[in-house]
């Protein structure tokens, strides 16, 4: 049998085939992504779960004159692959390869740069309303957005404001009862009812607010599917398709293990094994230390709560869950409401570790300053993902929370050196604070095998000597620390260097900093982050307003988006890997 989606390069040659030949279409993108996936990392659940949409979408629409927005981007594999990207795509989430998630400067059939969750339907409603003022009354704007993602305030406001206006918009829900982890919530509860056919139509939510609603279908019937869309595509005005998918669709021990396919790593297509590194790095991931502490903190402490927004998994605070489901809470892809639900439990006397991804903290910015800083509620803020994430690229690099959280009143700053650093700064913070206080920590494995020591108290606002020298002062914050001790070592000049470990971001230590300056003629400062707002230009202004002369340089985050590649790439991007850091240190010291 002929292959055809060799003969595909954009939608246009897809909707030259006949109704009859999509099926083998959707066998053969699913085959594709399979292979190339299983050799390298990527998101191969959910874009196994819309094969048969994505082909559907771009048979039954004009695209790109149509306008599709795929919410997150986690599923956009397929619709990469039909729109000019096929023989590329086996360099996806690589270094000056594409891009993991849909991207308007990458494709004209991107129409809109995702990443982080539920902001499809406003960004369609937005081009539907733009199309009517320009006049184009005759253009689609699509929307496809999966149960977690709805769930989330933000989605709520687009389909408020959308069931009040006459926009050509339809929005797609692809129902799967799954985001990364498995779905929770009462909405999740209802449209599970919806399913099973347990709640009346007349009840429905989404005709509630005066969308012309349909479904659920089968999302892997295409006759189905294509029926549907262009029965649709002829209604005016707001429509919801409600559609029913597996994630991992097509591969029996990826729709068995959903969880684990979400992003699994390189595996064998055949057997479904997880394919891990030749050399096993046996120190454990942050994320793991927090976990496995929290869980003994809690313990002790009846007090302790934790909280996160979708992430039990990836932030591993699925072992408080287990031990303690009672004092533990996954509240689903809603991080504003995860914060203030945090402040109230903090007026209560509750102590609230609230664990979200650095980069998705950025979306209740409102909440952080609003209802837990000007009321100095003691919040412990576990910003997971901080620094440099990987692949995933701009839309998932944790590099700004040294800035946005700097400029905030009453809030403290804490980046840990490594794992038994991360371990007592969180025992720290459950002793009982003053003040809200952010925990910045990093994605990945650490380097201490054996981390799980006796906890110790660590004083708040010091900084920590690292090594003495006599000429050189570098001052580095979090885990890169360890880049730099090694860089230092490198340079076969060691006394010429001290290294300061400024784990305390905020309050300063100034007394220390007074003697810092006093004894060294150049200041290096290195960071995970963005340098504009960060330790950089932290110490940048202590050094202008006491009129301090050194020279200082600063080494981080440029003022630049950082696009995707492994950690190790970019850190050579940025140079802040030990060898670039290493030619640095030799530079300064020959001045």
């Amino acid at each position: 049998m002929e292959n055809l989606l060799s003969h595909i390069t954009t939608p246009t040659d897809l909707r030259q085939l006949s109704e009859s030949q999509l099926p083998q279409v959707a066998k053969e993108l699913r085959e594709f992504i399979i292979d190339i996936v299983s050799q390298k990392e990527g998101h191969l659940g959910a874009s196994l779960g819309v094969i048969e949409l994505t082909v559907a979408l771009h048979y039954v629409f004009d695209t790109p004159n149509d306008l599709l927005v795929w919410d997150v981007g986690h599923q956009a594999y397929g619709h990469k692959i039909l729109t000019e990207r096929r023989e590329i795509f086996h360099k996806y989430r690589e270094i000056d390869g594409i891009s993991g998630f849909p991207k308007r400067s990458e494709s004209v059939y991107d129409t809109f740069g995702v990443g982080h969750s539920s902001t499809s339907i406003s960004a369609a409603l937005g081009m539907a309303i733009a199309s009517k003022i320009n006049g184009d009354l005759e253009k689609q704007h699509i929307a496809v957005i999966g149960d977690a993602s709805i769930a989330s305030g933000m989605a709520f406001e687009g389909l408020n404001h959308a069931g009040v206006t006459d926009a050509n918009l339809l929005v797609i829900l692809n129902d799967n009862a799954m985001g990364i982890d498995p779905s929770v919530g009462a909405l999740k509860d209802y449209l599970t009812a919806v399913k099973e056919g347990k709640n009346p139509k007349e009840n429905n939510i989404i005709k509630s607010l005066n969308f012309d609603y349909s479904g659920p279908i089968d999302g892997h019937d295409l006759p189905k599917l294509l029926s549907e869309l262009q029965r649709l595509q002829k209604i005016k005005g707001p429509k919801f398709l409600h559609i029913i998918t597996t994630k991992g669709k097509g591969l029996s021990y990826a729709e068995e293990n959903q969880l684990q396919f979400h992003a699994p790593g390189k595996f064998d297509k055949l057997t479904g094994k997880i394919l891990k590194p030749e050399i096993e790095n046996l120190a454990p991931k942050f994320q793991d230390v927090f976990g496995h502490t929290l869980v003994e903190l809690a313990t002790e402490n009846k007090k302790i709560v934790g909280i996160t927004p979708a992430m039990p998994s990836g932030s591993s605070l699925k072992y408080m869950m287990e031990a303690f489901p009672d004092r533990a809470f996954d509240v689903g892809i809603a991080e504003q409401h995860a914060v203030t639900l945090a402040a109230g439990m903090a007026t209560q006397g509750l102590t609230v570790f609230c664990n979200i991804y650095s980069t998705f903290l950025q979306r209740a910015y409102d909440q952080v300053i609003h209802d837990v800083a000007i009321q100095n509620l003691p919040v412990i803020f576990c910003l997971d993902r901080a620094g440099f994430v990987g692949e995933d690229g701009a839309t998932h690099h944790g590099l700004f929370d040294i800035a946005y959280m700097n400029c905030i009143p009453n809030m403290l700053i804490y980046a840990p050196l490594n794992e038994i650093d991360l371990r007592n700064i969180l025992y720290t913070s459950s002793l009982g604070l003053k003040h809200p206080i952010a925990i910045r920590y990093p994605r990945g494995k650490g380097e201490i095998i054996d981390w799980k020591q006796p906890f110790s108290k660590i004083e708040i606002g010091k900084i920590q000597t690292l090594q003495e020298g006599n000429k050189i002062a570098i001052l580095s914050t979090g885990t890169i620390g360890n880049n730099v001790s090694k860089a230092i070592a490198n340079t076969g000049k060691s006394e010429n260097y001290s290294h300061f470990h400024v784990g305390w971001i905020k309050p300063l230590d100034i007394e220390k900093l007074e003697s810092i300056f006093a004894n060294h003629s150049t200041i290096i400062t290195i960071e995970e982050g963005t340098i504009n707002g960060g330790l950089g230009s932290t110490i940048n202004t202590f050094a202008t307003q006491n009129n301090y002369k050194n020279k200082i340089i600063n080494r981080g985050v440029a003022d630049s988006f950082i696009e995707h590649g492994t950690v190790k790439q970019l850190f050579e991007l940025t140079h802040l890997d030990t060898l670039s850091l290493t030619q640095l240190f030799i530079e300064i010291n020959h001045d």
